[in-house]
């Protein structure tokens, strides 16, 4: 029998989970999460062994067994049922390793818990590795790495532990590669699976485990039914790994590491080995340095920085998962000109650090940190169970029982004495700054060994920062002001009847209001969303570089105001669209309305100032050009969104336009592009009609009819709507092209079949088949073939019109080898589709209602997915329901007859466009693909723009201006 623990639980006010922590008697921990009202079950198991375990001179072992232990288990013996259950019930699955900890997980249909549950516990008392499986997956592991090579993260990451003592585990490469899990062991004469074997037996043992199982079911039941499974995992009673402490000894400390990136751009990285924040969660020293180092207001280092146009962002924190070392960082994007002032910058740096030195600690401070804090945790939003078991999950291992559900959230011990200690490590004697540039070609002597990183360092003593700080430019630097966007008025305004639907409740010539009040998850929030529809948006890469830069300007001059409110958990975003830009507003209703004027106000005052303008403009065109370092996959998707959507503009034409572009352009740009409007605005949640209706008239007085105003109403005519090219069925469609990066191995494919216009029948057939297909697809081409570590097929939507897509990236083969590929395993798939029997076929039908039948967990969940329909112009609020009605009526006939006609490889109404990216790897197949003759039935895309002005165009599912539409579709 399990130990049950009596433990009180800190909870949320509005929590009305049931929680139970038990301890089997193999000391396996579990904590229980009972919820009657949750349609989704989860599982989470999180094992103390992880990358920090490896074995010397077998690095990522830890990794590669977590790739490994899904495949199969003495119970289960078919090769990836697990996954094929988990699929096939509603749910998904995955796992990660991390320093000193590994991750498996999964969620289901609730009422398919138990015997996911069962298929998961298998794993941890009797699994299967096949030596065919072990030789595959190293290839997984393998293109997972090579996915990395090219990544400025990773490559940062490795080059930090790199610069650190090789006597710690920290200093390792975790991920594991071909060299490391194959050639390297069998030079050595290992056998990679028997060591695998031995690395699961002698470090995964029941005293190391934390279980959280998250259901509907009654406490008792849950505890039963883990009783019953995890038992029998095995107790070796395995000491817990223990870290060494700090990783970075003195040689590799007072350092300045200059590394070449891939990408286009400059960084400045400030870091501090430090005392792990996890040992002092509630007193949150950490917290309360990074609160006021990463202020974005005025006096903070990023207003300064931002003053003299040396810096586009900077975040600090403290990051860690172990109690026995972290690290400290101030992350920097410069400017060109920043890049100039590297010195400067970090003299800054050190003279606000000295400030807070001098000025102490500030009791109101904290408090103000506490109490959103408290606020945060009280009204926290419900959200997926397999996300809170997660997080549920990771709290286990660090903190007592009773705070599980709290980890270091609620701050609640004001320690000035250990804030003043943890600032002062945070010092010249311990810094390790890396700077980040392409402009240090050709002066580097060093390279990490793993990702080939070019580097040099150079020591850097505490006299030169101190000289370093006496040479930066005097700044106000100072404190933040007290918050005035923290709520105190948390009054629910919860309608008499419900309104299950958003309704218009307010149209003018300027604009439509729709309006969704809260009352069912009853929290003091609010979504309001102004969608700006302007014509002059996204007329030419002009118009569009333009649009982008007023909106980046809009945000930036905000920002000293607005951080505040982000502090608050009240966050806002201006967006640019296909049509015009978006305000987006969420978060605590009570200040809300206090941010909303602001952005109206910035709107309506918009001035170019041409510092800012210069800094954004050289941002943006480095933004530009790093999209060559994208991913091939990347690459290709964003050929097909390219070639599908009408009045989409390539990046090329967009870098052309920016460059020739000046702050003088953006001023007579703005005025144009707020000439003629139309604002369909949304609002939900804890906010009343009345109120919606007088933020919708405060916004038309400010940009409409004041005496300033340049705004006048939309014309019918002058609406944009989103068109989508039609494919031809019968054909296949082509576009071959180089990878943008010669340095990238990688090639790339996405396969897009195009099916149909929104329609409720075609809706959920193609769903259903995306449901069916999607694991064998991933286990098929990904497992078994190795084609490529990104390996998915899964349906897709663009403006209304409905496909599948399957998009792969490789090393081992060329993209017209993987259309192949694809194209057999279409092939193959047929047999699967016409010997469906009733039992699978139903089993896939009721997975499919279940996802649909899901309860939206919050209010932004349901929000979003109702503008989703206001903005499509579809209004279908009861699509779920509608859809599922359509389900339950479809014959297993109807549906095999819609893969015959749609998706089968020689289907009469297939329409299919394979866009295929070349790596390095394959410019000779490239080359040769070129020469030769396609097939018949195949029209190759040498140009896209003639291609897409060659086809013809869905119709808008939204045919005019708000006003207009609304009037079509009442």
């Amino acid at each position: 029998m399990a130990t049950v623990s009596d433990v009180q639980f800190i909870r949320a006010r509005s929590d009305k989970r049931e929680y139970r922590r038990v301890v089997l008697p193999n000391a396996l921990q579990a904590m229980l999460i009972s919820d009657s009202e949750i349609d989704k079950a989860a599982a989470v198991m999180g094992v103390s062994v992880g990358a920090f375990n490896d074995p010397d001179g077998i690095n990522g072992l830890a990794h590669f067994l977590e790739h490994m232990l899904f495949y199969a288990s003495e119970k289960y013996p078919e090769e990836d049922s697990y996954s094929k259950y988990i699929t096939e019930h509603g749910g998904s699955t995955n796992a990660s390793t991390s320093s000193e900890r590994t991750n498996y997980y999964f969620d289901v249909n609730v009422d398919n818990l138990r015997e996911a549950l069962d298929r998961f516990a298998q794993f941890f008392v009797k699994p299967l590795m096949s030596a065919d499986a072990v030789s595959r997956e190293i290839n997984a592991v393998d293109s997972e790495h090579k996915k990395n090579l090219l990544s400025d993260g990773s490559r940062l990451n490795q080059l930090q532990k790199h610069l650190s003592s090789k006597d710690h585990p920290y200093h390792k490469f975790t991920t594991g590669s071909l060299e490391t899990l194959d050639t390297g062991p069998k030079e050595k004469g290992l056998d990679i699976r028997e060591e695998l074997l031995r690395f699961y037996s002698e470090n995964y043992s029941a005293n190391l485990m934390q279980l959280t199982v998250y259901g509907k079911e009654s406490l008792d039941s849950l505890q039963s039914l883990v009783e019953s499974l995890f038992s029998n995992v095995r107790n070796t009673e395995k000491r817990w790994f223990k870290c060494p402490g700090n990783p970075c000894t003195e040689e590799y400390l007072q350092i300045l590491v200059k590394m070449i990136p891939i990408t286009e751009g400059d960084y400045l990285r400030i870091v501090w080995p430090t005392t792990s924040g996890i040992l002092h969660y509630k007193e949150a020293p950490h917290r309360y340095l990074a609160h006021l180092i990463g202020h974005e207001g005025e006096g903070s280092i990023f207003y300064i920085l931002k003053q003299l146009g040396w810096a586009m962002s900077l975040m600090a924190g403290e990051g860690s998962d172990s109690k026995e070392y972290s690290f400290f960082s101030i992350s920097i994007r410069l400017t060109d000109e920043g890049h100039n002032h590297m010195e400067d910058i970090v003299g800054i740096v050190f003279n606000y650090i000295a400030l807070l030195n001098k000025l102490g600690i500030h009791k109101w401070i904290f408090d103000e940190m506490a109490a959103i804090s408290e606020i945060d945790f009280n009204y926290q939003d419900k959200f997926q169970p397999l996300n809170y078991a997660l997080f549920i999950n990771a709290m286990m291992p660090l903190f007592p029982p009773d705070e599980w559900l709290v980890g270091e959230s609620l701050p609640s011990k004001f320690d000035p004495i250990l804030i003043q200690k943890m600032l002062h490590e945070l010092s010249p004697d311990k810094v390790r700054i890396f700077w980040e540039s392409k402009k240090f070609e050709g002066v580097t002597d060093l390279a990490e060994p793993w990702y080939g990183t070019p580097y040099s360092v150079q020591k850097i003593t505490s006299d030169t920062i101190k000289q370093w700080m006496e040479n930066a430019p005097d700044a106000d630097l100072h404190l933040p002001e007290p918050n005035i966007f923290i709520p105190t008025d948390f009054t629910l305004h919860a309608p008499e009847e419900e309104v299950k639907f958003p309704k218009i409740i307010r149209t003018s010539s300027f604009s439509t209001l729709w309006h969704k009040p809260d009352r069912k998850f009853l929290v003091p929030k609010a979504l309001v969303i102004v969608d700006f529809h302007c014509p002059l948006a996204n007329y030419s890469p002009e118009a569009e570089v333009l649009t982008s830069l007023f909106v980046a300007l809009l945000r930036d001059y905000l920002n000293d105001y607005a951080y505040d409110a982000q502090i608050a958990s009240l966050s806002y975003g201006i967006y640019s669209t296909t049509t015009g830009f978006q305000v987006v507003v969420t978060g605590y209703n009570d200040k809300m309305r206090l941010l909303i004027d602001a952005i109206v106000m910035q709107i309506a005052q918009f001035e170019v100032k041409p510092n800012r303008f210069a800094v954004f403009k050289e941002t943006y065109s480095k933004d530009f050009e790093n999209f060559k370092f994208s991913k091939p996959c990347s690459q290709a998707t964003y050929y097909l969104n390219l070639m599908l959507n009408d009045q989409s503009w390539p990046l090329i034409e967009n870098l052309e336009a920016l460059s020739s572009l000046n702050a003088d352009d953006l001023s007579s740009f703005v005025p144009n592009l707020l000439s003629r409007t139309c604002l369909e605005c949304f609002m939900a949640g804890n906010i009343e009609a009345k109120e919606a209706e007088l933020i919708v008239t405060s916004i038309e007085e400010i940009l409409f009819k004041s005496p300033k105003s340049i705004s006048k109403p939309l014309l019918p005519s002058q609406y944009l709507p989103m068109r989508v090219v039609m494919l031809e069925s019968g054909l296949k469609c082509l576009y071959r092209t180089k990878g943008l990066n010669p340095k990238d191995e990688n090639s790339a494919i996405v396969q897009y079949i195009q099916i149909h216009q929104e329609e409720a029948l075609l809706n959920v057939q193609l769903e259903l088949f995306s449901l069916i297909a999607s694991q064998p697809a991933f286990h098929q081409l990904r497992s078994v073939e190795q084609l490529g570590y990104i390996t998915s097929l899964s349906s897709r939507e663009d403006s209304g019109i409905r496909g599948l897509q399957v998009i792969i990236q490789s090393t081992v083969k060329d993209p017209d080898n993987i259309d192949a590929r694809i194209d057999a395993f279409f092939a193959s798939f047929e047999s699967k589709i016409y010997e469906l029997d009733d039992e699978e076929y139903k089993r896939n039908v009721k997975a499919l209602i279940d996802l649909k039948l899901e309860k939206f967990k919050n209010l932004w969940e349901e929000s979003w997915y109702y503008w989703g329909e206001i903005i499509s112009g579809t209004l279908n609020f009861d699509r779920f329901e509608s859809e599922v009605e359509v389900l339950r009526e479809l014959k297993k006939e109807d549906f095999k007859n819609f893969f015959n006609q749609y998706i089968k490889v020689d289907a009469p109404k297939r329409k299919t466009l394979s866009v295929k990216v070349f790596g390095s790897n394959h410019s000779a197949e490239y080359e040769k693909s070129s020469k030769e003759r396609d097939p018949p039935q195949t029209y190759l895309v040498e140009d896209i723009f003639s291609f897409r002005r060659s086809r013809p165009l869905y119709g808008s599912l939204k045919s005019g201006p708000c006003q207009i539409q609304v009037m079509t579709k009442s």
